[in-house]
């Protein structure tokens, strides 16, 4: 099982990582700019895992490999904490300290609200 594990972290995250990508290609910021393509990836993405673990933990007979390949793989890819703690060093190096307390705060609480609206969402959607 392990090796199957791996195979579907792999793959989902091979797929996560490219759609992150292909959405910061879609919608680039100016250099310096707030980076609003990121934030909104991790709230996507906080929002999709909500709804992934309402459902994986509220629903019976749920395939093993569901979590890892949908959430470490595929959501775990595409969202980034890298590259937001990277977009956040340059805003503050580059001055704009407001900014980038801004996308600290909207990212943090953006996210865990997101979380909550998934799984709320999932919720209801199963009624």
């Amino acid at each position: 099982m392990r090796a199957g594990v791996l195979a579907v972290v792999a793959a989902g995250g091979a797929l996560g990582s490219a759609a992150r990508y292909g959405l910061a290609e879609a919608w680039p910021g100016p250099a310096g700019g707030f980076p609003w393509a990121t934030l909104v990836t991790n709230l996507i993405g906080c929002a999709l895992l909500g709804v992934l673990m309402q459902i994986v933990t509220t629903r019976p007979g749920i395939h093993p490999l569901v979590r890892p390949f949908l959430g470490t793989g595929l959501l775990g890819g595409f969202t980034t904490f890298s590259t937001y703690a990277v977009e956040t060093r340059d805003l503050v190096a580059g001055g704009h300290l407001a900014p980038a307390a801004g996308y600290v705060l909207g990212t943090l609480v953006g996210a865990l609200l997101a979380v909550r609206l998934g799984m709320w969402a999932a919720g209801r959607w199963r009624r």
